[in-house]
């Protein structure tokens, strides 16, 4: 047959993505505004400029970012302009896109003390502009501001600077910085189940000249942490630990910092770090780990009835349930009952932990033969994190029956009658002839 058109390169266009910050740092001086020292925080824009995103034929609305106020105040939004020629910018579609998507974008920026920051007669600025989506992706970007100076009294014609950070800025009242390192998750919170695997995602680039220094994963967990993988470039090997995996080769060659996790276990749940070093700079992203295994539910016996006055008990066994909070809970449902009534004299056991770190628990309902009216169905619910819906299951209860003593008076009262009929039936039978003859002997 002919061959089929090979698909179009996908189009990709250069555009400004401008996003509502908050700066939060220290004063003019370096000393914390407030005497508490919480630092100050102070509005602001970061102008990511000629971004490449995919054309999906919806930019046309999208145009370059112009500044509002040229000539700033110490009151005035700081404005950034980053440029990232030599950085990709992660997740660009999902930045730009954030408010036809619904999304909350948090961005913050903040000084940055690089290593070599402080070196040289006229130091570079920097600045970290940290971005968390509320789907979940979180974004670091380490910024070079313009150079400062040394000297304390600089005039005006030397370099204008800007009225609240006391560093150069642009004709236009903005500082020109540029990303030099940036790095990125897609996940700040992720859930698997036992026995799974799970992938914490962490990525990074560098600008051309910097290089990787070293990799490490740690975890926390109720007030402790230990390294769970560390890596530092040209040692022999990584150091890991089991059940843990980070693919130096992809790490190398495209970034990819990403730890896999095998065989999840109650004790891998915590707090994930994922901390990227090069000789400048370092950045770290967190990821939360829960770990969620839904409970088994079964109630006994599934078939009940009353039998010699006793009341009859369901039993409702939760089990293999992980966290521990879990929400049971009883109804009852007759014919007559359009609804499904709760039950509150239900009776629990104290929490049970297995081996593996899984919990369970037992309900107890007690019927009472002076109350119920049968048939009737009796459903244990059951709620917890890692079900989507709640597990119900349920006990019939079976209309009484005429069983033991009661049976047997029954018998003997229906055979009585049985008896005494058949004698009169039988007697009116043997009185007949005897009429009959007096009647012939009369005549």
């Amino acid at each position: 047959g002919p061959a089929e058109a090979p698909t179009p390169a996908p189009q990709f266009r250069r555009v400004d993505i401008a996003l509502g910050c908050s700066y939060v740092g220290e004063d003019v001086r370096g000393l914390l505004r407030a005497f508490g020292g919480r630092p100050s925080e102070h509005p602001a824009t970061l102008v990511l400029r000629g971004i490449s995103v995919r054309d999906d034929g919806n930019l046309d609305d999208v145009t370059e970012y112009k500044v509002p106020q040229e000539n700033p105040d110490s009151s005035s939004p700081i404005v950034f302009e980053a440029s990232a020629q030599a950085v990709p910018i992660p997740h660009a579609e999902s930045l730009l896109h954030a408010d036809c998507d619904g999304e909350e974008v948090n961005c913050e920026v903040s000084p940055y003390s690089s290593q070599q920051a402080g070196e040289g007669p006229c130091h570079s600025s920097w600045f970290m502009a940290t971005l968390r989506l509320s789907s979940g992706i979180s974004i670091a970007l380490v910024l070079r501001g313009p150079h400062g100076s040394s000297q304390e009294g600089e005039k005006e014609h030397d370099a204008t600077l800007h009225p609240k950070l006391r560093i150069p800025m642009s004709k236009k009242g903005t500082l020109l910085t540029t990303v030099e390192f940036q790095s990125s998750s897609r996940n700040t919170s992720l859930r698997t189940h036992l026995g799974g695997s799970v992938t914490l995602n962490c990525r990074f680039a560098l600008a051309p000249g910097s290089s990787l220094s070293s990799l490490e994963w740690r975890r926390q967990h109720r007030g402790s942490g230990r390294s769970l993988f560390r890596y530092q470039v040209g040692s022999t090997g990584p150091a890991a630990e089991p059940k843990v995996h980070v693919d130096v080769a992809e790490l190398l060659r495209s970034g990819d910092a990403s730890l896999s996790l095998q065989g999840v276990s109650v004790g891998d749940e915590g707090i994930y770090i994922c901390l990227v070093s090069t000789p400048l700079h370092q950045a770290q992203h967190i990821i939360q780990l829960h770990v969620a295994e839904p409970p088994r539910v079964r109630v006994i016996p599934a078939v009940v009835s009353f039998e010699d006055d006793v009341t009859p008990t369901l039993t409702c066994n939760i089990a293999g349930y992980y966290p521990l909070d879990v929400s049971v809970s009883w109804t009852q449902k007759t014919p007559e009952d359009d609804v499904e009534i709760p039950l509150s004299n239900a009776r629990f056991s104290s929490h049970r932990q297995s081996r593996n770190g899984t919990y369970s628990i037992t309900s107890y309902l007690s019927i009472s033969s002076a109350t119920v009216r049968a048939p009737a169905i009796y459903s244990c619910h059951v709620s917890h994190v890692a079900l989507a819906e709640p597990i119900s299951v349920s006990a019939h209860l079976k209309a009484p029956e005429q069983t033991g003593s009661e049976g047997l008076v029954g018998g003997f009262i229906a055979t009585v009658i049985f008896i005494v009929v058949l004698f009169i039936v039988l007697r009116r039978r043997a009185a007949k002839p005897k009429s009959e003859q007096l009647l012939r002997a009369s005549e």
